[in-house]
């Protein structure tokens, strides 16, 4: 390049891979496949689908006035040089609350008080680490199993702790598994001896050994992640399954609080928004009709308002299209029926959509001031989605004309169609890059016991 480096000291290089991307666009270009929101051709079909937020109004006086958004975060580290199968892993769950009223009455200010505003928001975070590949726990054991005591350790220890709510995970996942206020005594495991094969065998909180092969179970054997887990990898989709399981039990512990201390008040009055789909996907998508079920059995005149709230992936891509397309007009809400479905994932069967993973139905809603947001929420009884097409039909979401209010009241510049809840909610859970990933990979030094240079300081005892 014809101008310096930061340093002074030599002309500026470009990088290596510079080049690659550019390359790979190219070839993506030549190639031939389909894309779905590269199609929309006649919309005339979608007219009838459409419905407005006026609508569904509610009353002013039952407007929600605060938010409670879930969020998380993931990052694997290598730290052994000369042994990058050596990878350490840390998770965290992230929780905001947003005082609305209070963040609306600084739009009416001339200047913003700071102060007000931080005073409008609340946060508290969870925080996880384990060694996930090229690391175990003892010598002697599978990567498989150095997880599952991992993770069994993990859920013992670390607490959701707010205000009243001081609860383990493995607690929150007890109570998942029963009814709000009602934690189940057992939870169905089946074992991880592939020559034993015995299912569904009731394993308490403190553990139990199989009956058919006498290996120890642990009650988070029930999410089975352990079976993405491999020798070989980084295991980082295995922390992501991880991470959503988390940032569900997250949801599961503070919505039952306020349901248990402040019912017709506190939570009668919030929503409850998760970054991404109300879905759970891979080994412990069964958690998806628990957690229907758990959260169906706090159905009342007014509650639970809990959405999802997606930020990429197809449905924003193909929801992004028709806004430009003009099928949706500001406060318009598209009802993604089986129709839609076909046309946006391209698939012959649309109707089991979601079926097996999916907790909330999902929905495109144009705010009010032009933004796409794709929603998911939940109905107030029966699944959302079922092998017969579920429940398309908005009426079956009776927290829908809530959850779009919210939105309408929360938008956000800090991202293309962003909500504030959200924003706020990645802000607390996002890891930093660069500095942050060289802090993360010298803290699992040390954890592990390993020292590279006279820089890493003493080992640990």
């Amino acid at each position: 390049m014809s101008y310096e480096s930061a340093a002074g000291d030599r002309p500026e290089t470009a990088s290596r891979l510079g080049h690659t991307n550019a390359i790979v666009r190219a070839l993506a270009d030549e190639a031939r496949f389909y894309v779905p929101a590269e199609h929309v051709r006649d919309i005339a079909w979608l007219q009838p689908k459409i419905r407005h937020r006026s609508e569904l109004a509610r009353p002013d006086e039952h407007r929600l006035t605060g938010v409670i958004g879930v969020d998380g975060s993931l990052m694997v580290v290598p730290v052994r040089d000369g042994l990058p199968s050596v990878r350490y892993g840390y998770a965290q769950a992230a929780a905001i609350w947003l005082d609305i009223e209070a963040m609306q009455a600084q739009r009416q200010e001339r200047f913003v008080n700071p102060v007000a505003l931080h005073e409008a928001v609340k946060s508290s975070l969870i925080s996880m680490d384990m060694p996930v590949a090229g690391a175990y726990l003892r010598e002697g054991m599978s990567i498989q199993d150095s997880w599952r005591e991992c993770v069994d350790q993990l859920f013992r220890e670390k607490k959701v702790e707010v205000n009243r709510l001081d609860q383990s995970l493995l607690q929150l996942l007890m109570l998942l598994h029963g009814r709000p206020g009602e934690p189940a005594n057992t939870v169905p495991v089946d074992c991880p001896r592939q020559e034993c094969r015995r299912t569904d065998v009731a394993v308490p909180q403190a553990g139990r050994t199989c009956p058919g092969c006498g290996h120890m179970l642990w009650p988070t054997d029930c999410l089975r992640i352990y079976e993405e887990v491999v020798e070989d990898g980084e295991n980082r989709g295995a922390l992501g399954r991880l991470m959503q399981v988390v940032e569900l039990l997250v949801l599961v512990g503070l919505s039952t609080l306020l349901w248990q201390q402040s019912r017709t008040e506190l939570f009668a009055s919030t929503l409850f928004i998760v970054d991404g789909p109300m879905a759970v996907y891979g080994p412990p998508a069964k958690l998806r009709a628990r957690a229907l079920t758990y959260f169906q059995h706090m159905t009342s005149t007014a509650g639970p308002f809990i959405c999802g709230v997606e930020k990429s992936g197809t449905a924003v891509d193909y929801a992004r299209t028709l806004v430009r397309h003009e099928v949706l007009k500001p406060g318009d809400l598209l009802v993604v029926d089986a129709d839609v479905l076909a046309k946006m994932t391209n698939a012959g069967n649309p109707l089991a959509y979601g079926s097996e993973t999916y907790w909330g139905r999902k929905f495109f809603y144009r705010s009010l001031d032009g933004r796409v947001v794709v929603i998911t929420v939940l109905p107030a009884s029966g699944a959302p989605y079922d092998d017969r097409g579920g429940q398309p039909d908005p009426t079956a979401y009776p927290s829908l004309a809530a959850v779009l209010d919210v939105v309408d009241r929360t938008g956000s510049s800090m991202y293309r169609d962003g909500l504030i809840p959200v924003a706020l909610a990645h802000s607390k859970a996002a890891y930093p890059i660069g500095v942050g990933t060289d802090v993360l990979r010298l803290v699992a030094r040390r954890k592990l016991g390993l020292r590279n240079g006279p820089d890493d300081g003493p080992a640990p005892r």
